[in-house]
């Protein structure tokens, strides 16, 4: 492979790598690991070819000139490919706070323009340099700066159902068509302007990262304070369930009536109960100590915790865990925080 080639793969693929870093050091919470970073950067190249192969063949359906299909046509199957990872995360509760879903969004865009320069690396082996310097600090930072920005209006739209029961959510695909909206928006825009490379690159360049910045910022503030108030009312919670009082309360008097109809697994019922509490109230002391710059070591006693859960489940199971859910009214922003606590204690193991 000769230096030229060399240098124009350096141009088209680090800006967008480096950005991703840059937001990966930035996030004060740490709760995406390098291991899933590189999973949506694979996810994103994966979808990638597939976009090739579809543009492909849908192009060939609509005789409307190369230059229309890319202002108005590619955008909308490339940033719904790019979307569908992203969807599947938030349907399974695997993306908690904005700054995660953003990381995740770009990574998915970056995963996706690192193959498609490659492709064009070997397709157009005559451009120059400057060319591929609008690729790289142009036309990546778009791919991942759009799909970073569907990911956090995704995140705005599903944050109602995020902070409430997770016993009574259900998917609603329609809650994603306004971030998906704007991201094919931004890639038809950008595709509008091919007679100005440089103006459309230094435009993406300022404006992606400064407004995924923004929007991380304005987040930070109400995000510190529904950990605050989740940590409280979690805190009193348990301390009702250890002194006894929980059970004159309007949820635990739910609770004692499902535990009473079990039998001999009454107890495995109020156990779980206390231990799922204090596991969630566990995740969430975490996540404020890494806010603060802090580490906690995890050690055998949260691994057994964890053990004592998973058997208390098998226990009972699908049924009365299910009944168990409305009355304890854990969110699914519990459910993500308690989900990190588990993975980070299964890798210590």
């Amino acid at each position: 492979m000769d230096t030229d080639l060399l240098v124009k793969a350096f141009i088209a693929i680090a800006p967008v790598v480096v950005l991703l870093v840059v937001f990966d050091r930035l996030d004060a919470f740490n709760l995406i690991s390098a291991r899933e970073i590189a999973i949506l950067l694979g996810a994103g190249g994966a979808f990638a070819a597939l976009s090739f192969l579809a543009n492909w063949r849908v192009m060939d359906g609509f005789p409307i000139g190369f230059s229309a299909y890319t202002r108005y046509v590619s955008p909308v199957i490339e940033e719904s490919l790019k979307a569908a990872p992203l969807i599947f995360l938030f349907a399974r509760n695997r993306l908690g706070f904005k700054v995660d879903a953003a990381i995740a969004g770009f990574a998915v865009g970056a995963g996706f323009s690192v193959i498609e320069n490659i492709w064009y690396l070997f397709l157009i082996t005559d451009a120059n340099v400057t060319a591929w310097l609008v690729r790289g600090f142009g036309t990546a930072i778009m791919h991942g700066g759009a799909t970073a920005i569907f990911a956090i209006v995704s995140h705005e739209m599903t944050e109602r159902q995020a902070a409430g029961s997770a016993a009574h959510y259900h998917f609603n695909p329609v809650l994603f068509a306004p971030g998906l909206l704007i991201a094919m928006a931004i890639h038809s825009l950008f595709n509008h302007f091919p007679e100005q490379p440089l103006v459309i690159m230094a435009l993406t360049l300022l404006l992606a990262p400064a407004t995924i910045f923004l929007a991380l910022i304005r987040s930070d503030h109400a995000t510190q304070q529904w950990l605050a108030a989740d940590k409280a009312m979690h805190e009193n919670m348990l301390a009702e369930i250890r002194a006894g009082h929980f059970a004159t309360t309007g949820r635990g008097q739910h609770i004692a009536a499902i535990a009473a109809r079990l039998g001999d697994k009454a107890n495995d019922a109020n156990a779980y109960v206390e231990l799922k509490t204090e596991l969630v109230l566990r995740a969430e002391e975490l996540i404020h100590a890494a806010q603060a710059g802090q580490t906690i070591a995890l050690g055998d006693d949260d691994k057994a915790k964890f053990a004592r859960l998973d058997a208390l489940e098998h226990s009972l199971g699908q049924t009365t865990l299910a009944a168990l859910a409305a009355p304890l009214g854990f969110t699914r922003n519990d459910l993500w925080e308690l989900s990190r606590l588990r993975a980070r204690v299964r890798g210590d193991a």
